[in-house]
């Protein structure tokens, strides 16, 4: 038997949560009504062994696969359940083949598409899921597929972009790494031995690399352990709401990537926004869903307190616009949304104008930090040259003088 953790309601409105065991997911709903218990939410309780670190995660390219096949065995008329069957078969990926399986053994017993795969976090983010529920009460499941289908893959392309224009200044700092070891631990040591047979006097440059080059060589060690520390503190900090809101709050502000790791959340707000207004999810759900995507805790609470405001009757555009967190230029649009009924259009124009910007900046920044690093390197390898070839050179002045 599994267990399942659940969040439900009583008969007379009292919230309950609790852990129940169960051999799957309907009986655990089953053994809830039979409390008198109405689940709100059930999920399968993760193994104490199967930690957040250790956990992984279906690529997002196998699910938007799975999504646009999906899409058109549905519309061609065949059943989902034999629809999940045929694809669960295809696919390459273990986990998600287990998750599918799963998925299929949950609509034979009679629960709801959304509902089925609504238990599997690790394959269908919380935006999948709530795009998926409207689209089995609309009927239009097919649509709906295709266009997360759509936006996973424009997501996906846009990670790609990032990683490719990371990937040349990350190579140059692991070649700068290993040139600076090899320097100082191969080749210095040997001038240091030839520098102490003849008993000269070195310049100061010299005996600065020496001196350092003396401490890394006797206390590496105490160097291992300071970083393993302050990993480890900065790792558990982290972890604390306080210290992710260190985190994302200097991210934001930070005097060179804040204002692209601005630009990517609003990006991304608008596009999960976008998507699911234009799927029929109603806009105070969407904004809690496309809140929890931002992946920042100074956006989420500032998009929760812009969503009360919204559901008292303030409309959208001014919470948000109040927030200080977004371009007047998403607001606008946001705005002329409202006032014409076409919300998702002006979210989808938004996330596509700030999409361009991204990348514009993603690929100046390159531009501004490759020669940054080259000199930086530059520097350290011709501070490591200047004091071989100097201390060489007065070597040879002072036996040229004897």
């Amino acid at each position: 038997m599994a267990k399942y953790t659940y969040s439900a309601l009583s008969e007379s409105g009292e919230q309950q949560k609790g852990v129940i065991e169960a051999d799957h997911l309907t009986d655990a709903r089953l053994a809830l009504a039979d409390r008198g218990l109405y689940g709100v939410e059930v999920a399968v309780k993760p193994s104490v062994w199967k930690t957040e670190i250790t956990k992984k995660r279906v690529p997002r390219s196998e699910l938007m696969n799975f999504s646009r096949q999906l899409s058109a065995f549905v519309r061609a008329g065949i059943p989902i359940i034999d629809a999940i069957e045929t694809l669960r078969v295809e696919t390459s990926n273990d986990q998600f083949r287990a998750v599918l399986a799963d998925v299929s053994e949950s609509l034979r017993a009679g629960e709801p598409f959304a509902e089925s795969v609504a238990t599997h976090p690790e394959a269908f983010p919380s935006f999948y899921v709530t795009i998926l529920r409207s689209a089995e009460m609309t009927g239009h499941v097919d649509e709906v597929l295709e266009q997360l289908a759509d936006y996973i893959e424009r997501d996906e392309n846009a990670r790609r972009k990032i990683k490719q224009a990371l990937t040349y200044p990350l190579v140059v700092i692991m070649f700068a790494i290993v040139a600076i070891v090899v320097l100082v631990a191969f080749a210095l040591p040997r001038f240091q031995t030839f520098f102490a047979s003849l008993d000269a006097k070195l310049p100061l440059v010299t005996r600065i690399l020496i001196s350092m080059t003396n401490f890394l060589t006797n206390y590496w060690w105490l160097l291992a352990l300071g970083f393993l520390a302050f990993f480890l503190i900065t790792f558990v900090y982290l972890r604390t709401d306080r210290g992710r809101h260190a985190r994302d709050r200097f991210l934001i502000r930070a005097p060179v990537i804040g204002e692209l790791v601005r630009y990517t959340i609003v990006e991304r707000f608008c596009r999960i926004l976008g998507s699911m207004v234009g799927a029929g999810v109603q806009v105070p759900d969407a904004m809690a869903v496309a809140a929890g995507g931002t992946n920042n805790l100074i956006y989420q609470e500032a998009l929760a307190e812009a969503r009360d405001k919204m559901m008292r009757g303030e409309g959208m555009s001014e919470p948000i616009t109040e927030t200080g967190l977004f371009p007047g230029g998403v607001c606008q649009m946001i705005r002329v949304g409202e006032d014409t009924g076409t919300l998702d259009d002006q979210l989808d124009v938004a996330a596509k104008f700030y999409g361009k910007e991204v990348e514009y900046k993603l690929d100046r920044l390159t531009s501004l930090f490759e020669p940054a690093l080259l000199l930086v390197v530059g520097l350290v390898v011709g501070f490591v040259a200047i004091a071989l070839v100097s201390a060489m050179y007065g070597i040879f002045n002072q036996v040229k003088v004897k």
